[in-house]
């Protein structure tokens, strides 16, 4: 039987579009990498004989050569070279570091994290910064540029972000060019009106930062949120 005639949720592709990542094993994902199997069986098929071969062991797959994986029946220089490729990027990304992720406190961590980013606009950008429970940061995101006195920021896409990078907080952070320091109504409107919509999705709204050359205003410290 061809790949085509399993169920839906059978297929390596299928099934990691419809549960994820994580829910398939190493078998699958080394199918989908070689993306085809030939004449005689399946790549899932193809894949568990490579996979077997080396002891079912991502270790000993990873130190087949082009020229070892082009020795199975069913594997071209095109498959063996991409199969080759995708293990390498697996092992560079091992021996990566994770970036340290900042911890954020206090409204002063939140202008010293952007202040960089905001204070030669010449417009304002509207931020959102992404939290996990442990308050650290795991995503700034520039929502939108605008004029010299405003910008549109549109609340369907803060929370379409939030839920994709599953974000247990948010802060909202904008800039003023003109360095007043005071939330415009339009302001504060927005940051209630995120403010509630949040609580609907589980997601806390922590602060929301003005920023300028000269300081910073904080929603959370000044009682506004």
């Amino acid at each position: 039987m061809i790949i085509k005639d399993w169920a839906l949720e059978d297929r390596p592709r299928e099934k990691m579009a419809l549960k994820g990542k994580a829910a398939l094993s190493d078998v699958e994902l080394i199918a989908i990498i070689l993306g085809s199997g030939s004449r005689d069986e399946s790549a899932v098929e193809l894949a568990k004989r490579i996979y077997a071969r080396c002891d079912n062991n991502l270790q000993e797959l990873g130190k087949l050569t082009i020229h070892d994986l082009m020795e199975f029946k069913g594997v071209g220089e095109a498959k063996a070279i991409t199969l080759a490729a995708a293990l390498e990027l697996g092992r560079r990304r091992s021996n990566t570091l994770q970036p340290s992720r900042p911890k954020v406190t206090s409204s002063r961590d939140v202008y010293e994290l952007m202040f960089p980013k905001l204070a030669d606009a010449a417009t304002e950008e509207f931020w959102v910064i992404h939290m996990n429970r442990s308050n650290h940061v795991t995503e700034l995101s520039k929502l939108s540029i605008g004029g010299v006195s405003q910008t549109v920021v549109d609340t369907r896409v803060i929370f379409k972000e939030a839920v994709a990078r599953l974000s247990s907080g948010l802060i909202l952070c904008h800039n003023h060019p003109s360095g007043n320091l005071k939330p415009s109504e339009a302001d504060i409107t927005l940051t209630k009106r995120v403010q509630k919509i949040g609580e609907l999705f589980n997601i806390s709204i922590l602060d929301h930062v003005i920023v300028t050359d000269s300081g910073y205003f904080s929603f959370s410290d000044e009682g506004v949120l």
